[in-house]
């Protein structure tokens, strides 16, 4: 059959033919794609040792909205973020969130090069370092993450897929072992910080298959300088749909796991006293022929998102043990355990 293309669904098209030739040259936004994220996640050390965990996370979303209105004020593009800081301290999570459309000063986005913003709050790129700069009503930080090698393209040379049907998918690569300082604002207080982070960047045009209820996601930072990312996504009854993971040992070697070689097992859960949701905060995660122990830095890193993106998640720092010895730290994602999600991963 042959006919015209919507417009709408002509850029949702050049999402898929345009960017699997340009990403690995393209760091910044691929505004065609209807969702795309820059996610940064680490621990942090203060002065005295203290641990926390940080959480950096900006959204651009192509709307579908008055694509043909040459008006300034039509929301086409939206920039939303998500800002926490995990601090045991306090036994939860410091969180913020913002949204805006693109234009008028108040919010953007870059191409060529990462770069976006809302207001004050950026994450940039620049002389081969992020900056992450957030500033919040009782925490703030300002962060550099430099990079120590390439990006690790997850999938298929970054093909993602999210589910057997291979329209079901996203173009995905992951910054690991990204060495980190700067300064966090506590009360009032300012402190300087060193550590390790994680950076995802990720963009697709295609929701998740519509038997997926949420997913889970770990991204491990290893002390032996090797990095590990995983997910599955499951079904209402909680059953694994789709899995799959990366492991990558530097100098360019990267493994890409099948879905049968990635297991996730809860072993304790965490219930929500404000939205009741319980989630799993330990976890036994089988990579191939290796288990991997999680257990949460506080249990609660419940973070509620529905005035920007409409969701309440658990995003919190992990320690990962394997044979009872701890091996590395990282960061893990759980959607859908109150209401199904509405995105991709």
């Amino acid at each position: 059959m042959h006919g015209s293309v919507p417009p709408k669904r002509l850029g949702l098209l050049r999402c898929w033919l345009a960017e699997r030739w340009s990403f690995l040259d393209d760091h910044g936004a691929h505004p065609d794609c209807r969702t795309e994220w820059w996610y940064a996640t680490g621990w942090l050390s203060l002065p005295d040792g203290s641990p926390l965990g940080f959480q950096s996370t900006f959204f651009r979303v192509r709307t579908g909205v008055g694509e043909g209105n040459p008006s300034a004020f039509a929301p086409r593009q939206l920039i939303l973020a998500h800002a926490a800081i995990a601090d045991p301290r306090l036994g939860r999570l410091r969180h913020e969130q913002r949204a805006a459309r693109v234009g008028f000063g108040r919010a953007g986005f870059a191409t060529g090069q990462t770069g976006v913003w809302i207001g004050d709050w950026r994450f940039e790129q620049s002389d081969g370092r992020y900056q992450a700069t957030i500033a919040g009503e009782d925490f703030a930080y300002a962060l550099s993450l430099t990079a120590g090698g390439p990006p690790v393209l997850n999938g298929d040379a970054g093909f993602s897929r999210k589910s057997p049907d291979p329209r079901h998918a996203s173009y995905y690569y992951s910054r690991p072992q990204l060495k980190v300082s700067g300064t966090v604002t506590l009360d009032g207080r300012t402190q300087p910080v060193t550590g390790q982070a994680w950076l995802d960047h990720e963009w697709s045009s295609e929701l998740l298959p519509e038997t997926a209820q949420g997913w889970d996601w770990i991204g491990l930072n290893l002390d032996d300088g090797s990095a590990l990312m995983a997910f599955r996504l499951r079904g209402k009854d909680g059953s694994p749909l789709w899995s799959a993971a990366t492991f990558s040992q530097g100098a360019g070697r990267v493994q890409a796991l099948s879905p049968d070689a990635v297991a996730f097992t809860p072993l304790r859960q965490w219930r929500s006293a404000r939205t009741g949701i319980t989630y799993p905060v330990e976890w036994r995660v089988r990579i191939g022929t290796r288990d991997l122990h999680l257990q949460a830095l506080i249990d609660d890193q419940e973070l509620d998102s529905r005035r920007s993106t409409g969701a309440v998640y658990w995003e919190g720092a992990v320690r990962v043990t394997e044979d009872g010895r701890e091996i590395g730290r990282g960061y893990l994602e759980m959607t859908g355990y109150g209401e199904k999600i509405r995105t991709c991963r």
